[in-house]
């Protein structure tokens, strides 16, 4: 087995110098958290590449150049190695030989965040961490869920409410906390760490860890052992670097560890070059491109507006500034495609290429021809596209949205003081310390246990879960790890002496406060060992509702809420918790979508309160067209109503990604615009739209007959 040579650690913004600890947070001279890992490299270019031959195919055949010596068989799946495919049928459409695509969709949960996950789960394991925090835009959610599942650690996901629902329920499938919040992601990542200092947690640092970017790492030498053996089949050993390196990018942790891959391998004599960088965002959320094209060192943050959800993060922070001086260094280019470019580039990967890929990746191959197209990459230079993720997978029918809690936050942007943002955060946070306590109610009589159910998640917004008997109990207990049991004594299978008995002898479960509510007739043995084992012992059909619940909710350390008579009653005479919000849902789901994109928040006000006054329709707003292509991509309306001037994205170019789009071009579309149009605008709206309207003369009975008239 092949050992590490991590050899220190350095600070990457003062240069000091610190043990080699791959659990290191912050510099303790600048209090920077930009760590690098070194290595004794001279001792492994003695090594390399002879000793890599006949070593498994995994990210972990690089020991010497990795924080972490060995993988851990009970984690490891064998994460890494994932092909170098040629693109033939690409080289054909663009006229140039030579593309390939790393196929990071082998990986275990089908994207190259496993790499990430595989090496910073190892790594908390071995330095006794069992809870963990991560924020995430969704890929590294699955990674990091599935790789703590397997290595016994609690993880906490922060993931904002963008993030598709299908990456929260296969996060949730493998036993996540999934917490939804509703701010972009650079909120999310802030309450994510307020989080877990307040719960004292350990907190997942991503690109600035050790084991984040090293893990990356691994695609350079991966991409030069097969690129060399692709060009040099007759020179086995012979690694090779391409001449670009494309990838689509949010937080950047992905080329970094590639740009550092490289540069490695070049040190210790084994390549001749480091590839340029094609650094591609979207161009709703693209603050590094900007940056770079004003010859900036620093970014200012965005508020993303894009439908990729999984590039969204509008700060990029440190990591532009150690890209941008890469393509200073190397050469590159950073650029920005519109949305409806990338859902094209989606297509096309697939129907001439074969390759189901995530809208991330579709970034970088509609990246790859725009550079193409331009003359940016010469003729005959050999490409890599880092193919991130496959499309992601839906858990739908197995797993509800149950296991998802959400967190709201203040809205109201740059209007918000930073004092009143600090208490809205506060406030979340406490809102959320609510929602995460979890209630265990056993009892095999279904209404007895509903009853005490429903009546707590009214009361406060606890998570409450059922188990009929003792063994089913013990179960959920290890699943859920309950902050409160409570249980009824005579049971099947499992009665609850039993079921108290085994809690208080696990030292694991010992802790967790049990309350009894039976009907059981007691003997003086059972008070004894009540008395021992539980919070306090109630009878059924002779306890005071009120007086339970406050009691429980006392014992988990929580505030009664202070209710009048009248209030509580209503709480217990619900026939279902949510029945009202329920009908009402019910009754909205009924009305036919409409999505409404305009940037004046007066009209669009105006256009939502005449559609909903006819109780037909129910209207999703949108105050810009990045916005609106996203609702429309989501909600997939029966009718669009769309302004033309908009800043961001006006309503030509929405339509442009409508109509090449085969599953949304035939939406109908009314035009409401203040703008004199052009013979040329006139002729482009001619044959993609249903009306036009002025905003001048708009007329609300003519508005609601033509709608009528397009949807009956």
């Amino acid at each position: 087995m092949p050992v590490s040579y991590f050899t220190k650690v350095v600070c990457l913004e003062c240069q000091h110098e610190m043990p080699a600890n791959p659990m290191l947070k912050a510099c303790p001279v600048c209090g920077s958290g930009w760590l690098d890992a070194r290595y004794d490299y001279d001792a492994v270019a003695k090594l390399w590449p002879a000793a890599l031959a006949g070593r498994e195919r995994s990210l972990w055949r690089y020991a010497e150049l990795l924080p972490l010596g060995e993988p851990d068989p009970e984690i490891s799946m064998g994460e890494g190695f994932t092909s170098l495919i040629r693109l033939y049928q690409l080289e054909q459409l663009y006229d140039h030989p030579h593309i390939y695509t790393k196929d990071e969709r082998q990986g275990p949960t089908s994207s190259f965040k496993d790499r990430q996950a595989a090496l910073a789960v190892t790594a908390m394991r071995r330095a006794g961490i069992t809870e963990c925090v991560l924020a995430s835009t969704g890929n590294a959610a699955a990674a990091y869920a599935a790789y703590a599942a397997r290595a016994g650690i609690k993880l906490w996901l922060f993931l904002t409410s963008l993030v598709p629902a299908e990456k929260m329920r296969e996060a949730a499938l493998y036993g996540a906390e999934v917490v939804k919040v509703s701010g972009t992601y650079d909120e999310t990542k802030h309450v994510a760490a307020e989080f877990a200092a307040r719960k004292g947690i350990h907190f997942d640092r991503g690109a600035k860890a050790i084991p984040g970017k090293e893990s990356m790492k691994t695609l350079s030498y991966e991409i030069a052992e097969q690129l060399g053996l692709a060009l040099h089949p007759a020179e086995p050993g012979h690694l090779a670097a391409p001449d670009w390196y494309i990838q689509a990018v949010s937080g950047g942790i992905g080329p970094l560890g590639v740009v550092k891959g490289f540069e490695e391998l070049r040190r210790m004599g084994l390549i001749n070059k480091v590839p340029k960088l094609g650094i591609i965002q979207a161009a709703g959320c693209a603050p590094m491109v900007q940056a770079h094209a004003a010859g900036l060192d620093k970014a200012q943050a965005v508020v993303p507006k894009t439908l990729i959800t999984v590039l969204a993060t509008g700060d990029p922070g440190y990591s532009y500034t150690l890209l941008h001086r890469a393509i200073t260094a190397y050469g590159g280019a950073m650029i920005a495609v519109e949305d409806g470019i990338t859902f094209q580039a989606m297509r096309t990967v697939a129907s001439r290429a074969g390759f189901s890929v995530e809208p991330a990746t579709a970034v970088a191959f509609a990246g790859l021809e725009k550079l193409l197209r331009d003359g940016t990459i010469a003729p005959g230079e050999t490409v890599v596209v880092n193919c991130s993720g496959h499309t992601f997978p839906a858990e739908s029918h197995i797993l509800g949205d149950q296991y998802i809690l959400n967190l709201e936050l203040d809205q109201r942007g740059s209007r918000t003081t930073s004092s009143r943002q600090e208490e809205g955060l506060g406030a979340a946070l406490e809102r959320l310390d609510e929602q995460i306590t979890t209630i265990l109610v056993v009892d095999d009589t279904l209404n007895d246990r509903r009853l005490i159910r429903r009546l707590l998640q009214r009361y406060k917004q606890y998570r409450v879960f059922e188990a009929q008997n003792g063994v089913e109990a013990l179960k959920m207990v290890r699943e859920h790890r309950p902050d409160l049991v409570v249980a009824d004594l005579t049971m099947p299978e499992m009665d609850g002496f039993s079921l108290l008995e085994r809690l208080k002898s696990d030292p694991e479960t010992a802790a967790i406060p049990v309350i009894v509510v039976s009907a059981k007739n007691l003997t003086d043995h059972d008070r004894q060992v009540l008395a021992t084992h539980s919070e306090s012992v109630w009878t059924k059909g002779n306890y005071d509702t009120r007086a339970l619940i406050d009691h429980v909710v006392r014992t988990l350390g929580d505030t009664p809420l202070n209710l009048s008579a009248g209030q509580m009653r209503r709480l217990e005479e619900l026939d279902e918790p949510g029945a009202q919000t329920k009908v009402s849902s019910s009754l909205d789901a009924l009305r036919r979508p409409v999505v409404v994109i305009d940037d004046n928040p007066d009209d669009l006000r105006l256009m939502r309160r005449y559609l909903e006054s006819t109780r037909k329709y129910r209207v999703i707003a949108a105050d810009s067209g990045r916005a609106g292509l996203k609702a429309i991509y989501e909600h997939h309306p029966e009718l669009i109503v769309l302004d033309l001037m908009m800043p961001d994205m006006d309503g030509f170019a929405v339509l442009e990604s409508l109509r090449s789009n085969a599953e949304l071009r035939d939406i109908p579309i009314i035009v409401i615009s203040a703008k004199t149009l052009s013979p040329d605008e006139q002729q482009k709206l001619a044959s993609g739209i249903h009306a036009l309207l002025g905003k001048s003369s708009f007329e609300r009975t003519q508005f609601l007959s033509i709608i009528n008239d397009i949807l009956n």
